[in-house]
């Protein structure tokens, strides 16, 4: 019989986001309907600025829906110690993997960004570890050089974050270490903890390499994930989670954002147990869950679901838009839509005829 131990664990605030090097989660703290240029009250439309800006939200919101993608969180952040996970990570080229640390709040503008990853990247499943800390977040990243096969077997990660180090380690060997600067950053910023986050999304030939919807779904397993605090210089288990239970443990929680790239969404549906292990899916967004999909071989298993809270979140736009509306399930005909109702209004004003010494009424 597996065991979980709980114990005196940080209390961190639960909300939701993505980002990576690429960070794995970004926020937009604006309405979710934002207009651009001002004041909606105050505005004169621009019909052509308005078409594009509206072209572009409905562009993302095709291209976020075509895939369903998975994020797997802890409510709770926590400080110094030692944090493990067993991940097979899924394969495929174009498909991204993380088991990450992440400070919340990150993504907030004057923020101090603290986040630590494990990332597996492209069709060779090779893995990359990431500092991600400043104001404004700068990544620093570094190769890890292995011979295990990441995609085909299961492997131990672990992360140990003390006042002076913080040293990733895949089965038990070190594979970075930093102290110094990077360490003082972490000790400083991130004094509330981090959340252990798990998370799979398609990337593109920037990062992660070129992603062929064709290899959907695949699916990224965690056998079990573990913290020990640092106390008096020794690290001393407080819990394990084993998912031995039919649905998802309480205290874990599920995404419902888009992913990095913005060409999945994540979808709670895609987060399960299935024969004692977490799955994480990338899919079809028509064909969401995580039925069937055991470890041991396709169709060995039984998909119990997911009893995550989820919780939205919006990126920021570098365009002129400001701020992207995050891509929802019916994004595209709501932003459709919108733009036929905002052009047809500009149309039926460019008609009223203009009287010569009229005062000028609000728009």
């Amino acid at each position: 019989m597996r065991t979980a131990w709980r114990a005196n664990r940080l209390a961190g605030a639960a909300s939701s986001g993505t980002g990576a090097a690429l960070s794995h989660r970004v926020h937009c703290n604006h309405p979710r309907h934002q207009f651009c240029g001002g004041e909606p009250k105050n505005m004169k439309i621009r019909l052509p600025l308005v078409f594009a800006c509206f072209m572009g939200v409905l562009a993302s919101a095709e291209s976020a829906l075509a895939i369903g993608s998975a994020e797997l969180y802890t409510a709770e952040s926590y400080y110094y110690g030692r944090f493990e996970a067993r991940v097979r990570y899924a394969p495929g080229s174009g498909v991204v993997g993380s088991f990450f640390l992440w400070k919340d709040g990150s993504e907030v503008s004057g923020t101090f960004w603290n986040e630590l990853d494990f990332e597996k990247l492209n069709a060779d499943c090779h893995l990359v570890t990431n500092a991600f800390f400043g104001n404004p977040g700068a990544v620093h990243s570094q190769n890890a050089v292995l011979t295990q096969d990441l995609c085909g077997e299961f492997h131990t990660y672990k992360y140990e974050w003390t006042p002076e180090s913080i040293a990733w380690f895949v089965d038990d060997v070190e594979v970075r270490r930093e102290t110094g600067d990077t360490a003082l950053a972490y000790a400083e910023n991130a004094t509330a903890g981090m959340q252990i986050r798990f998370n799979v999304w398609p990337g593109d030939a920037s990062f992660g390499g070129v992603f062929d919807p064709s290899v959907v779904p695949v699916y990224q397993y965690i056998d079990w994930v573990q913290y020990s605090a640092y106390v008096d210089g020794a690290f001393e288990v407080e819990w394990r989670e084993d998912f031995d239970a039919a649905t998802l443990p309480s205290g874990w929680l599920t995404g419902s954002w888009g992913s990095p790239k913005n060409l999945s969404t994540h979808s709670p549906q895609n987060v399960g147990i299935v024969d004692g292990y977490a799955v994480l899916a990338l899919t079809a967004d028509d064909a969401l869950g995580v039925e069937g999909a055991s470890p041991d071989g396709p169709g060995a298993g039984t998909n119990t679901g997911s009893t995550g809270a989820a919780y939205g979140s919006y990126g920021e736009d570098p365009s002129a838009c400001g701020c992207r509306v995050g891509p929802q399930r019916g994004g595209a005909v709501a932003a459709t839509l919108l733009l036929g109702a905002v052009v047809a209004n500009g149309l039926r004003r460019r008609r009223r005829p203009r009287r010569a010494h009229t005062r000028n009424l609000p728009m």
